[in-house]
């Protein structure tokens, strides 16, 4: 999406502090011993709140309000009061939604209670990576660019990106053009940022995955090599210098 006008840009910033809270008072709600339907039916509760509606269900008829992954899992968990939270857990939460014709997404993995798994450090470089990625956007810009960035960064710390996730263009709907706004550098892609693009920027960070692989639920998505991946995300606004960080209510770069 290109942000043509007042509207627009009101729209946009409205759907985004409903998923931006929403995400941030379900990383505050999480606690071990809880399932992760319950901690799902808490986040569509505030949603609701908003008046907002649950993209993965609009979109693909997800069986939950929010997409919420543990440790070795690196996106679309399906909510089961089955799953229960355990303390040390590397809890990913991502919240996306509609609101008024606009879309918006974000999301960030939090350690439970207690790093019982020593993996400060990776949630660390993941948020510190979304950052300088960030940091870097400004109209005309090369997309691939970007992505050297998340995977550079990444490697320096000992760690990889997942290959066949990334971030995407949103709006109007929740995926639009530029899609697959890569982990890293794919010298093949010409393509630049422009001004007053709206996109999502992800980072896939991971102890030895590099490739996301699609469950039998038809959802959940593994690494192809095991060990713990996190994800962090925010929806921007691309400008001639610093990007608008519309979800900046979640708090992740707090």
């Amino acid at each position: 999406m290109i942000i043509n006008n007042k509207t627009d840009l009101e729209g946009m910033i409205q759907v985004s502090e409903a998923v931006a809270i929403t995400l941030k008072k379900m990383q505050e709600y999480a606690r071990a011993g809880m399932s992760t339907k319950e901690l799902d039916d808490y986040g569509g509760e505030v949603l609701a709140t908003f008046g907002a509606r649950s993209a993965p269900y609009l979109v693909y008829r997800f069986p939950g309000h929010t997409c919420i992954s543990i440790n070795n899992e690196i996106c679309h968990g399906i909510p089961s009061s089955d799953r229960i939270i355990q303390k040390g857990d590397l809890l990913n939460i991502d919240v996306s939604a509609e609101l008024n014709g606009y879309w918006s997404d974000n999301g960030g993995s939090i350690i439970v209670e207690e790093d019982v798994h020593e993996k400060k450090h990776l949630i660390d470089t993941s948020i510190a990576i979304l950052r300088n990625a960030i940091t870097g956007i400004h109209s005309g810009v090369k997309i691939n660019e970007i992505g050297g960035i998340i995977e550079a960064e990444a490697r320096r710390n000992g760690y990889k990106v997942v290959k066949n996730l990334g971030g995407h263009g949103i709006g109007r709907g929740l995926h639009e053009q530029p899609d697959a706004i890569l982990n890293y550098k794919d010298r093949l892609d010409k393509r630049r940022f422009r001004k007053d693009m709206v996109v999502a920027i992800e980072t896939f960070i991971t102890t030895k995955s590099t490739w996301a692989v699609e469950q039998s639920d038809g959802f959940t998505m593994l690494g192809d090599k095991g060990g713990f991946a996190v994800q962090h995300e925010h929806t921007i606004v691309v400008t001639d210098s610093l990007p608008i960080i519309l979800t900046e209510k979640n708090g992740i770069l707090a």
